[in-house]
């Protein structure tokens, strides 16, 4: 009997470790191309409190690194990714970033990808506007715009975007995996059984999918 794995990705936007965890996973998939893996995008707000027309990054980030330590602890953390991002394709471009956004819409954004199994697709055009080009992905103008390009219905998606739609569905989904103790992304947990957190390199996402294979998820 062949178990399909299945693997939620708990995640942010405006995560740099989420968007080089992405690439990661990509390449992970690579290594192990001959097992069945079901990925579902899981979402988390790292700053849920930040109104929904988001900050000034500068100022955002000036806050939450205040003092000498803090500070020195973010330039590490930053020079770390722009230096990790080019083995990944990445291009962090952190100097270019004008607003630190409120991703709730950008989440449900990526709920109805899913649903059309465009997630993927969608996740790299929202990480890539706000990492490489500095784009406000919480504008719904923005929004609307690179649903397009990922293949969804630009105007359709407008039109939802200007509603509540799944914004309750994207907190409570948020809420569970909190409960279940995530509180840090990416967090990868495979079958329901196990997790594997932070940005780990492909082989060792490629090893906790061999490990999943042998840990099916329990069937009622």
């Amino acid at each position: 009997m062949t178990h399909v794995v299945t693997v939620d990705i708990v995640s942010d936007l405006v995560c740099p470790w989420c968007w080089l965890g992405k690439r990661h996973w990509d390449d992970a998939r690579k290594l192990t191309s001959d097992i069945k893996v079901d990925t579902v995008w899981r979402p988390f707000q790292l700053d849920p409190t930040l109104p929904r027309e988001g900050r000034p990054y500068k100022d955002y980030m000036r806050e939450k690194f205040s003092g000498a330590e803090a500070s020195g602890r973010w330039k590490a953390m930053r020079d770390h990714l722009e230096q990790a991002g080019p083995g990944a394709g990445i291009d962090f471009r952190f100097d270019d970033i004008a607003m630190r956004p409120n991703t709730l819409n950008a989440h449900r954004l990526m709920r109805w990808a899913g649903g059309q199994d465009k997630s993927d697709a969608m996740g790299e055009a929202l990480f890539a506007a706000f990492f490489s080009e500095g784009r406000d992905i919480g504008d719904l103008a923005v929004l609307a715009e690179l649903a397009g390009k990922a293949g969804l219905d630009a105007a359709v998606t407008a039109d939802l975007l200007a509603t509540d739609r799944d914004e309750k569905a994207v907190w409570e989904e948020e809420l569970f995996y909190r409960k279940l103790g995530v509180s840090g992304v990416p967090t990868y947990i495979f079958n329901g059984r196990f997790a594997v957190s932070g940005a780990q390199e492909p082989a060792v996402l490629a090893d906790a999918i061999r490990q999943a294979v042998r840990e099916p998820a329990e069937t009622e």
